[in-house]
């Protein structure tokens, strides 16, 4: 799905949503509560490199400066962080951290800010733009992902046989977002009435983390739900 096609399922003619580049910015507003809204996001399947996280960044303060309390959206479609050197020695760890940064500071604000996949999210560029959110949510025809089986293997050093299996049973080694739901990581699925499913996750989307605990209620995370709160009562 592209931008335009959902603001417009989201919105209708009530929005400004703008691109400049892969970077999308904006504000709406939902006719049926009157409520408006920052939107900040990205298209194109954007590479997340220093400037469009320090880009995303700078909207998202400016949205707490100039509108304290209102609620942001984030538009994910991103391919995952910029693999260049000049992104690296201009430390694209600190850019994205600061980003992610940014959208805590506006949740601890009292801003509800949420995340929608509309198209792809892949790998750390999806971590600083959607699943910081209170909730992050996507459209059944989503791609979602960390990382390819084979890059998988090259890091944990198991064999592509093993976790092909075990991509099966498991939705941890698995790719896909219906995986990424049983996991906890989205929310849910938004079909059908996006408007409607934009008002329902405004109103009810927590504002702690709830992802272990989903993860662990559908069976896709077993352990983290647990291991957390072993932790916490230590």
């Amino acid at each position: 799905m592209d931008w335009q096609t959902l603001a417009r399922a989201l919105f209708g003619e009530a929005h400004r949503i703008r691109q400049d580049g892969d970077l999308l910015s904006g504000e709406a507003v939902i006719e049926e509560t009157g409520e408006p809204l920052g939107i900040v996001g990205t298209t194109n399947h954007a590479p997340i490199g220093v400037a469009l996280a320090l880009a995303q960044a700078r909207i998202v303060l400016d949205t707490i400066a100039k509108y304290p309390g209102r609620s942001i959206l984030l538009l994910v479609d991103t391919q995952g962080q910029q693999l260049r050197r000049q992104d690296e020695l201009l430390g694209i760890n600190r850019a994205m951290a600061h980003l992610g940064c940014c959208i805590d500071l506006a949740r601890r604000r009292g801003h509800r800010v949420i995340g929608l996949v509309y198209d792809q999210a892949l790998s750390g560029g999806f971590i600083t733009s959607g699943l910081i959110a209170d909730a992050c949510y996507a459209v059944p025809e989503a791609e979602i992902r960390v990382m390819r089986i084979p890059a998988m293997a090259r890091v944990t050093k198991l064999p592509e046989g093993l976790l092909t299996e075990l991509s099966k049973s498991n939705p941890v080694f698995a790719p896909g977002v219906g995986n990424y739901v049983a996991m906890g990581g989205v929310r849910s699925l938004w079909q059908g009435d996006l408007r409607a499913c934009l008002i329902d996750a405004l109103e009810s989307a927590p504002t702690t983390d709830e992802r272990a605990r989903d993860g662990f209620a559908r069976g896709g995370r077993r352990l983290a739900h647990r291991v957390i709160d072993e932790v916490l009562a230590a």
